[in-house]
């Protein structure tokens, strides 16, 4: 965990001041000085149904006393997302965000030793959590060949004794892509045959890119037990502050999982965040909002990259708020690209906290910003940028960063960067 180059890094190898980026130790770039398409959360949200419900819910009732785990109706409307209800089958407990539902399940189905296999690249927290849960994170690269989506045969292939659980992030962290209905079959087979657990994360689903490609979420699917399904409001509908997630599965699961979360914390989402998270749910517009200025960007970057020789779209994503650009092509690495474009005030993630496999050749763009001046400002940057990452500028600096990191993956990538000068 944290092998990756950071905005920190980015200001350190600019020699920036982060006290007047981040004054009063704030974690966000300020949006009226910077561009920032690396943090995932939905630039065009929060909702302002939840603003308002979030207002009127503050009261001393509300703060003075230990919440409930979820509100009831909150429960029922996180299982009508998943296009299914509650009942003998199938029940929802209330998370700190899809990570803590990813992070419960896997807790409480793998032992020392497990091995868990995940997507290579995909949510960059995953192995962290398998790491330490004390499992053996197994990574399954994604390629072309599958479409840029997770592979049921490539999984199948990786699938040990050891083999205890299978984390899929639907869509693909940072490509956009959905597991269709028959891969997600698949997956369940072999759940079912080997004895292993589903971890199915639908944070990023909420948002349609593509009318015609869906996301299946397996409670609605009644494929298999072995299953839990988590997401959260903390990205689509850009309430990361709110920490309002959910996980559901079978009962007797989540029963255990919430046994789990009250050892670790005793602590529940407060009720002002709950009912914030309940109005966004039950909003009836905003997500077609969100969805239709994330289409819009995705069409402006599209046009963007027609003008930069060596940078295109890995895929054109289907569902979420972001894509992935792959830099491949352009005499560049991922990291030298993002410092210079940090140089600029934009700030975007570089794949080497998303996988091994695409470590040095993406960058991840978050496509929510509902202001104008977010793309055109990448657009007029971006050609230069990539000029000045072409004269080896930032190379030795990134090299230096990334042996500094003292991981394995942070070596080999600055092997890799140091072969190429």
């Amino acid at each position: 965990m944290w092998n990756y180059v950071t905005y920190r890094d980015a200001i350190r190898v600019l020699g920036l001041d982060p006290d007047e980026i981040y004054p009063g130790g704030a974690t966000r770039l300020d949006p009226a000085h910077w561009v920032d398409l690396g943090w995932l959360t939905c630039f065009a949200g929060p909702p302002m149904s939840a603003v308002t419900a979030m207002r009127d819910a503050v009261s001393t009732e509300a703060l003075n006393q230990y919440p409930p785990d979820l509100l009831e109706p909150l429960r029922d409307e996180a299982a009508r997302f998943l296009r299914a209800e509650r009942g003998p089958d199938l029940e929802v407990i209330g998370t700190a965000g899809a990570q803590e539902g990813i992070s419960l399940s896997l807790m409480a189905s793998v032992d020392t030793g497990d091995e868990v296999i995940v997507s290579d690249p995909g949510y960059f927290h995953v192995p962290s959590a398998v790491l330490a849960v004390g499992g053996i994170p197994v990574g399954v690269p994604i390629t072309a060949a599958s479409g840029f989506r997770f592979d049921p045969e490539a999984v199948a292939a990786r699938i040990t004794p050891r083999t205890r659980a299978v984390v899929i992030i639907d869509p693909v962290n940072p490509y956009g892509t959905v597991a269709t209905r028959s891969e997600l079959e698949h997956l369940a087979a072999l759940a079912d045959r080997h004895g292993l657990m589903l971890i199915h994360d639908v944070t990023h689903g909420a948002l349609g890119i593509d009318p015609d490609a869906d996301v299946y979420p397996l409670p609605s699917l009644g494929l298999t037990d072995n299953a839990t399904t988590t997401f959260s409001v903390s990205h689509c509908w850009g309430m990361a502050g709110a920490r309002v997630g959910f996980l559901a599965g079978p009962p007797d699961l989540m029963r255990g999982c919430l046994q789990l979360k009250a050892a670790l914390t005793r602590l529940n989402t407060n009720l002002v965040a709950q009912m914030a998270a309940l109005a966004a749910l039950r909003d009836p517009v905003y997500l077609d909002h969100a969805a239709s200025i994330v289409r819009a960007n995705l069409a402006h970057l599209e046009q963007t990259l027609e003008a930069c020789d060596g940078l295109r779209l890995v895929v054109r994503p289907q569902r979420g708020l972001s894509c992935a650009v792959d830099t491949s092509a352009s005499g560049v690495s991922a990291q030298e690209l993002m410092i210079a474009l940090f140089a600029r005030q934009v700030a975007v993630y570089p794949g080497d906290g998303l996988g091994e496999s695409t470590a040095a050749s993406v960058i991840r763009i978050n496509l929510s910003r509902p202001d104008k001046h977010a793309m055109e400002h990448l657009r007029a940057v971006l050609p230069d940028a990539l000029a000045e990452a072409r004269t080896g500028r930032w190379r030795h600096a990134v090299i230096e960063l990334l042996e500094h990191k003292g991981t394995a993956r942070g070596a080999r990538l600055a092997d890799s960067l140091r072969a190429e000068s």
